[in-house]
């Protein structure tokens, strides 16, 4: 594609990026209510009037108000969020709006080209575009706001304000949302893949929220030295430290001192396994278990429920 081609492309994409600013109230050490502004970064992603953005960028905020390209202003109504993701749904009302297109982010490749569009500082004149290339895939980070897992990192520059904002590959085409830098580094940005804020967004449309799939367990990863300590017969798995009353996993017959070896045909070597296989899971689908209590090894079904 040549270089007159893509840049078509990324104005074209650029259409569809809003300016988010918030207002949130705050209570000082004297207990007088204190307004504090905030900006941000979003896109249209449908014709109705929705908006993805980032959940911190909006969080907490008594007020939200939307800028388009074109210079029109709307307060967005806040329709839902997941944290667990670091996503957010608003809506305005508004006719002839610009509409990103969505692509495929389980076809993005190490090296791969991509811009990041956003509005960092909150600066006049429209959009900023930056270029850069995909580093790395399903990358994992600790911050603040959580663990967020199965990220996307970038070279291409994001700055405060681009949150929210899309990264968009050579056909104009989101590929992930901009979400996080890390402080002090060079050249490394993270963003979400657009596929998990795909089934994100639907979800919070249709019901004002989005849980994940739920078992109800509280666990810890077995490994030598707890397997040692609390003599156990195996050097893998999870332990159930708790189960949660009415839980699919009460329902399912696991107990507390249960050890979790497979869930789904997936061998088991520490919670962060069980928690991303019931990550790509939906509610409502059946998984067999293999748990092992004592010395004795059963299985057991395990209807997964919404994440309460």
């Amino acid at each position: 594609m040549s270089e007159d081609r893509i840049v078509e492309m990324i104005e074209e994409a650029s259409k569809s990026v809003v300016n988010i600013n918030t207002l949130r109230v705050f209570h000082d050490f004297l207990y007088q209510v204190v307004p504090v502004e905030g900006i941000g970064s979003g896109f249209i992603f449908d014709e109705r009037g929705y908006i993805l953005t980032n959940y911190h960028v909006v969080e907490g905020a008594r007020r939200i108000i939307v800028t388009l390209v074109d210079g029109r202003t709307f307060e967005a109504k806040f329709i839902g969020a997941y944290r667990g993701l670091d996503i957010a749904v608003l809506k305005i009302d508004a006719d002839n709006l610009a509409v990103a297109k969505l692509g495929d982010s389980d076809k993005l490749r190490v090296g791969q080209r991509v811009f990041a569009i956003g509005n960092p500082f909150g600066l006049a004149g429209g959009p900023t575009v930056t270029s850069g290339v995909i580093s790395a895939l399903k990358r994992t980070i600790h911050s603040e706001r959580g663990i967020f897992r199965d990220l996307v990192q970038t070279d291409a520059a994001i700055n405060p304000g681009n949150s929210g904002g899309p990264l968009v590959n050579v056909n104009g085409e989101v590929v992930a949302i901009n979400t996080a830098i890390i402080p002090f580094a060079q050249g490394i940005g993270f963003a979400i893949p657009i596929n998990a804020a795909k089934e994100v967004a639907r979800e919070i449309i249709l019901y004002g929220s989005y849980a994940r799939p739920w078992i109800g367990i509280a666990g810890v990863g077995v490994n030598r030295q707890i397997a040692e300590y609390y003599d156990l017969p195996v050097e893998h798995g999870v332990l159930v430290a708790r189960v949660t009353p009415e839980s699919p996993a009460d329902k399912a017959g696991i107990e507390r001192g249960d050890i979790i070896l497979e869930f789904d045909g997936k061998h088991i070597d520490g919670i962060e396994e069980l928690q991303k296989i019931l990550a790509e899971k939906k509610h409502g689908c059946e998984c067999e278990a293999i748990i092992l209590r004592g010395l004795r090894k059963f299985r057991v079904k395990i209807l997964l429920e919404r994440e309460p």
